[in-house]
């Protein structure tokens, strides 16, 4: 099906909803290394406006990646309820972004939505919204998920303490994790990046972050980032395993490139159920997506980065997760390329993940090659922060040393929650309470103080 508007004398045509999608989509570079890009800045105002009127129901008739070949295509169609749908059956995407702005849409519609919207709906509604809008919308979705503590409350602010090193040198990551505790890091997970994917690594590195948990009886959970089948050999060899992770995207090719399938992914989520490790929850899954990791593996199909970043979101909800983040500015300029890019970006598919019921939080970051800077991550971290982001990442220094791009760091978590009033993790809060790391009003205890803590971790 062909979509067309006319502006002054001149007439757009966009020859499929696939290609709609993509010149409707704000400016960003990986789309215009794809090709598929608006040529014009009057193009893209055409296809938005072109856009805005295709009713909601279209998305169900019409893949932008054909279902025959693509198991994501086929995950999106065949779990679609349509009584949730039925909640905005009638709209276009132009009504829909009214609808979502409008005080009809709460944060217990929304919730009662999240099932009966695909991907593809969020992304289109998305690019039809000012960041305001992205940032409004986004925070009246409220998504609460559980394993040692609780995630995602109202008025709460979550960090995953990052420890990486470049040897995955226990000593050096030990330090990195005291260093990150003392700020109040960590109550998303304590995950680590391992410089390489060795079973043995891996299960060494598991054993010593959960012996480190349980001898201070912090109540968190540990993951190390491996890929699933490596994760999937520590469970056989007993090794602690809590959160199961895995870098996902949002179309067969590109999780093919992966090394990992829909049915992998199921395996894997049985196999961290079976752990029973949760004491107030069992969401067991961690997943990491990236606007631009499809075409980057050549499995785009011709799809805009932005839409394959929110069918990543189909994958996630498949296998109901403790944390899903963007790890927005990380894979390069090639496809975001500045700033304002990775702004737009990581406010996008902070807003797509929410709509779609996830838990989302954001590595907001950048790689050194990008014409980024930290104060472009300041103004991200902020305006996620107010958006209700679950969790960011704490990394020393907001240096990784391991993975060589910028994060935010653990200073950065104090500043938005002194900032904006937020809190930890409620179970996290009072062992921070208990240790003494934060006074009677969640404030950091003084340096001199923290010194003596030092001698408890050693």
């Amino acid at each position: 099906m062909s979509y067309r508007h006319t502006i002054g004398s001149r007439t757009y045509t966009f020859a499929s909803l696939k290609e709609l999608l993509a010149k409707a989509t704000p400016a960003r570079s990986g789309d215009e290394l794809a090709g598929v890009a608006a040529r014009s800045a009057e193009e893209r105002v055409a296809a938005q406006m072109t856009l805005a009127e295709v009713p909601l129901k279209t998305f169900l008739n019409e893949a932008v990646v054909p279902y025959e070949a693509d198991e994501v295509t086929r995950l999106i169609m065949d779990t679609h309820d349509g009584n949730a749908f039925a909640l905005v059956s009638h709209l276009t995407v132009g009504d829909f972004r009214n609808w979502l702005l409008s005080a009809a849409a709460g944060t217990e519609a929304l919730t009662t939505l999240a099932p009966g919207l695909t991907p593809e709906m969020a992304a289109a509604v998305s690019k039809l919204m000012r960041v305001q809008d992205l940032i409004l919308v986004a925070r009246k979705c409220n998504v609460v998920t559980r394993f040692r503590n609780t995630i995602g409350l109202p008025g709460h602010f979550s960090t995953r303490l990052q420890p990486n090193h470049p040897t995955d040198d226990p000593k050096g990551i030990a330090a990195s994790i005291v260093d990150g505790l003392l700020y109040g890091s960590g109550d998303a997970c304590i995950g680590i990046n391992p410089a390489t994917d060795s079973v043995a690594a891996v299960a060494t590195l598991l054993e010593m972050t959960d012996a480190i948990r349980q001898k201070f009886e912090i109540p968190t959970q540990t993951c190390v980032l491996a890929h699933v089948t490596t994760t999937l050999k520590a469970i056989e060899r007993g090794a602690p395993v809590d959160l199961v992770f895995q870098s996902i995207g949002g179309t067969q090719a590109v999780n093919e490139s992966f090394g990992i399938n829909l049915s992998l992914l199921g395996e894997a989520h049985q196999a961290g159920l079976g752990q029973r490790r949760g004491t107030v929850g069992k969401n067991v899954m961690y997943f990491e997506t990236g606007q631009g990791s499809a075409l980057s593996a050549n499995g785009h199909h011709g799809v805009d980065q932005q839409t394959c970043e929110a069918r990543a979101y189909a994958v996630a909800r498949a296998f109901p997760p403790l944390l899903v983040n963007t790890v927005v500015g990380f894979i390069g300029p090639e496809y975001l390329y500045d700033g304002r890019q990775i702004i737009r970006a990581g406010l996008e598919d902070h807003c797509c993940g929410k709509l779609l019921g996830l838990p989302m939080g954001c590595d907001v970051c950048y790689t050194n090659h990008a014409e980024a800077d930290q104060d472009d991550m300041d103004n991200l971290l902020t305006l996620l922060a107010a958006a209700g982001c679950n969790f960011v990442m704490g990394v020393p220094g907001a240096d990784d040393i391991m993975l060589n791009y910028q994060s935010t760091s653990f200073h950065d978590a104090l500043y938005v929650r002194q900032l904006l009033g937020l809190r930890p993790a409620p179970e996290f809060e009072a062992w921070l309470l208990k240790m003494g790391i934060f006074d009677e009003k969640l404030r950091l205890r003084p340096v001199q103080e923290i010194k003596r803590l030092l001698e408890i971790f050693r």
